[in-house]
């Protein structure tokens, strides 16, 4: 609001000014040859449309503050509700982190790969091979068995059957939500660490 308000001010003190010249400029006019009052006219038309453009521009963030607010609202009433989420992102905490991963059909073979929030690998092992849902905890360590710290980590699930052709997969991570991150343009939902957009909520669970 404050370069609405900035704006507005600035605008009435170059009105209040323009006035005042246009009151001396007339007093002090020539009778016998006055001045041209088209140009004076444009002036004023002028100055009505951007003061018309700054009530646009106010509106338009009454609007999105009054959006914002409803978003908070809408963010708030996640606390303390299990959401599930499809990204392969999922929230270690206290050196647990839980995904389900189903296949859709029977694998020769299925590697599950864990990678930190920069994209480095930190665990590789074997998944379960037939179709179906699956779960796989993981208790933060990696493959030469160090201790890794809480945080966002991502799963990853590579299947293929036994003529090598590659078999469809899907991962989801359920946790609940314990805070309302709101430091960004777009609120946040907190697992721990991790914070979920309310775009990538697939579903809600009390």
């Amino acid at each position: 609001m404050t370069d609405v308000t900035g704006g507005m001010q600035e605008l009435s003190g170059n009105f209040n000014t323009f006035l005042t010249l246009l009151t001396t400029q007339l007093q002090n006019q020539d009778p016998l040859s006055p001045m041209d009052s088209s140009q004076f006219t444009q002036q004023l038309v002028e100055f009505s449309q951007v003061e018309q453009q700054i009530d646009t521009n106010n509106n338009l963030q009454s609007l999105i503050a009054l959006g914002q607010s409803n978003t908070l609202s809408s963010s708030a009433s996640y606390l303390g509700k299990s959401i599930t989420i499809t990204t392969g992102n999922g929230a270690l905490q206290n050196s647990s982190c839980t995904w389900r991963y189903a296949l859709g059909a029977d694998a020769a073979n299925t590697t599950l790969t864990v990678t930190d929030s920069t994209g480095q690998v930190v665990y590789t092992g074997p998944g379960e091979t037939s179709s179906g849902g699956h779960d796989f905890t993981w208790d933060g360590t990696d493959n030469s068995g160090n201790q890794l710290p809480d945080g966002v980590y991502k799963l990853s699930v590579a299947a293929n059957a036994s003529d090598g052709s590659s078999i469809s997969s899907a991962i989801a991570f359920k946790g609940v939500v314990d805070e309302i991150n709101l430091t960004g343009t777009e609120p946040l939902l907190m697992i721990g660490g991790m914070g979920v957009p309310l775009s990538q909520v697939s579903a809600i669970d009390d």
